[in-house]
């Protein structure tokens, strides 16, 4: 990020932009900057729905920012001399404040949600080179994508030797592979990003191709492309009890294979790695091209095509509408229609003025993110909560699930407008946060109604060489797409992971994927995952800050191994258990877990082995570093 944060800034300067100032933000930087807790007046609270905007009159914003730049004048020509974090007393003023109500959990988390720009607060405060020279130990990373790069990041912070194995040409991940028209992050850029890398990202809501070159630049920037082998998947890994070193087998993509050793290996291959297509009788028959979302081929023309899109997940609802504009006919069929979430700006520009503030002003981007991301960290995992006195239905679970359910109803019927045919289809037939609620600017019921696009809610029965077949009707189609998203509880897969005695991981887990905070597993010493199971969030949390939390607490443990003298940690059975008999116990009261419709949250036996079931806060707590106790270190 191009920050221009140490200036002296004039009056004039900051007026000339104060207009595309979010209040929210802006207020409580003057907060910070004044040390007046007492800017942060009442009347002046945000609603809370509409973060980061204030959600409040313009004229009250054109209030607040004539009130803002008015106390800020005397400080912007020492903005280089601000403190870095404002006091516990304003940070706690500012809490209460933004979440309308003094919540605890929002206070606790209130420092580790502020992230002042130039500051790394959970980077390693070790270093290899002074706790343990001669250790000897490396570590090979799984994967360059989000979760790989960070735990590389950490390595090389900590002075660990280390290798990161792709199987792709290129770091990213699936911001790497998934290229399709439209493909964009549905969290805003701003929270969808390293917490001490900040950027100056064009639009909210991060696009394919600046989000691959926002991680490609963090790991050229960060000197981490010379550890990555691209071009080298790993086949296997196998744990030495003799050594305590992991053997790591490779094959590039000439069929050349190898093996690598370490004593510390971290899975970064993530949830979304491995398209899910559905066996459909016949579609080997069809005689057209044939695409997953993930393996978009961008050399086939839609212009006068007859498209099939069978699935109506997150990523259908990006790449069809783009697909609609070009073909002649597009048949979209759906197994469960999906809730969505009011989003105007989606597909929008950050406004070229906040943009200016948000990498000149001091302290506003910090506020702007900690707007969006201490709310979203909170999250409403009430609403995603079955109270078994409402009583629950596939209607909703619980009274906050209902609210839920209210708000999303009414957007959906506002998007249908007099198409109460449509309305009869968009509407989901189960509760909300049972399966992903996708954000909308009203570009996917448009796209429902266009003349060229007929929505079918059944399933594909069968296939032949030149179209689909839904019961006694021929669907004629030159293109089949599909957007059904991924095999996201087949952890792991394809390669193999041999832990003690031999112990096969997959043969261990079943369809029933597990570890302790999504991290370690018992018998297989000094592997860890990250994005492992249970570690997704719905509406109580934030990705990239999950990935924060295990890429410190592994290296916590490298810590605590080189620290010791020691050469393995195992994860202890009976913790294990406690853990997963609790993640069971809590994924049951949650709507997901509770409600009998499919989505990829669930594996076969309808176990959620994907999702987090607990406040945000748990899982910083828990993973913010290793205890000992909880392994059989050796």
């Amino acid at each position: 990020m191009d920050f221009t944060l140490d200036r002296a800034m004039t009056e004039d300067e900051l007026r000339a932009h104060l207009d595309s100032a979010l209040t929210p933000a802006l207020l409580m930087m003057t907060a910070h900057v004044t040390g007046d807790a007492g800017v942060l007046r009442t009347e002046w609270k945000p609603n809370r729905a509409t973060l980061p905007a204030s959600g409040l009159a313009p004229e009250t914003d054109a209030e607040i920012r004539a009130f803002c730049l008015k106390r800020l004048v005397p400080y912007l020509a020492s903005q280089r001399d601000w403190a870095a974090l404002p006091d516990d007393f304003l940070r706690e003023s500012m809490c209460t404040w933004l979440m309308d109500v003094d919540i605890e959990d929002a206070q606790a988390m209130a420092a580790v949600a502020f992230t002042p720009d130039d500051s790394d607060p959970r980077g390693p405060e070790w270093h290899l080179d002074e706790i343990a020279p001669d250790s000897g130990l490396s570590a090979v990373v799984i994967g360059a994508g989000f979760s790989g790069l960070l735990a590389g990041l950490r390595l090389k912070q900590a002075g660990v030797p280390f290798t990161i194995l792709e199987k792709s040409t290129n770091v990213g991940g699936t911001w790497y592979e998934n290229s399709y028209p439209d493909c964009r992050t549905d969290v805003r850029s701003h929270i969808y990003t390293y917490s001490f890398v900040p950027h100056d990202w064009v639009t909210h809501f991060g696009r394919q191709q600046a989000i691959h070159e926002y991680l490609y630049n963090f790991a050229a920037k960060n000197g981490l492309l010379e550890h990555i082998s691209f071009g080298t998947e790993v086949t296997a890994t196998r744990w030495d009890e003799s050594t305590s070193t992991w053997t790591i087998d490779t094959r590039t993509s000439d069929g050349v294979v190898g093996s690598a050793e370490a004593q510390i290996v971290v899975s970064a291959v993530g949830q979304l790695n491995r398209p899910m297509i559905p066996a459909v009788d016949g579609l080997d028959t069809f005689t057209g091209p044939v695409m997953h979302s993930a393996q978009w081929d961008h050399s086939i023309d839609f212009a006068g095509k007859r498209v099939v899109v069978i699935g109506t997940g997150a990523s259908a609802l990006q790449f069809a509408p783009a697909v609609a504009k070009e073909a002649e006919h597009v048949t979209i069929f759906q197994r469960s229609a999906p809730w969505l979430r009011s989003t105007p700006v989606l597909r929008q520009e950050i406004d070229p003025g906040e943009r200016w503030l948000l990498t000149n002003l001091k302290h506003y981007r910090a506020y702007y993110r900690f707007s969006i991301f201490l709310p979203r960290l909170i999250g409403n995992l009430p609403a995603a909560t079955v109270d078994p006195d409402f009583p629950p239905t596939e209607v909703s679970v619980s009274a906050a699930n209902e609210a839920l359910r209210v708000e999303l109803t009414d957007y959906l019927t506002e998007q249908a407008g007099d198409r109460l045919d449509l309305l009869e289809q968009i509407m989901p037939d189960y509760p909300p946060a049972a399966k992903r609620i996708i954000c909308d600017d009203g570009t996917w019921v448009a796209t429902l109604k266009r003349d060229n696009v007929r929505l079918v809610s059944q399933a594909v029965h069968r296939i032949d060489k030149d179209g689909v077949w839904i019961g006694d009707e021929h669907v004629p189609a030159d293109i089949i797409l599909f957007g059904t998203g991924f095999k996201a509880s087949e952890f792991l897969v394809p390669m193999t992971v041999t832990g003690i005695g031999g112990q096969d991981l997959h043969q261990t887990w079943g369809i029933d994927a597990s570890a302790y905070l999504g991290i370690t597993l018992p018998g297989y010493p000094n592997f860890f995952c990250m994005y492992g199971p249970n570690t997704n969030t719905v509406i109580h949390g934030n990705l990239v800050f999950f990935l924060e939390c295990q890429a410190a607490y592994i290296t916590s443990a490298v810590q605590m191994l080189a620290k010791g003298g020691h050469r393995s940690m195992a994860l202890r059975p009976d913790v294990f258990t406690e853990y997963t008999d609790e993640v069971t116990k809590e994924s049951a009261k949650r709507t997901w877990g509770w409600s009998k419709t499919h989505s990829w949250y669930q594996n076969a036996a309808g176990r959620s082995t994907i999702m987090w079931p607990l406040p945000a806060r748990q899982y910083f707590e828990r993973t913010s570093a290793v205890h000992d106790e909880d392994y059989d270190i050796h």
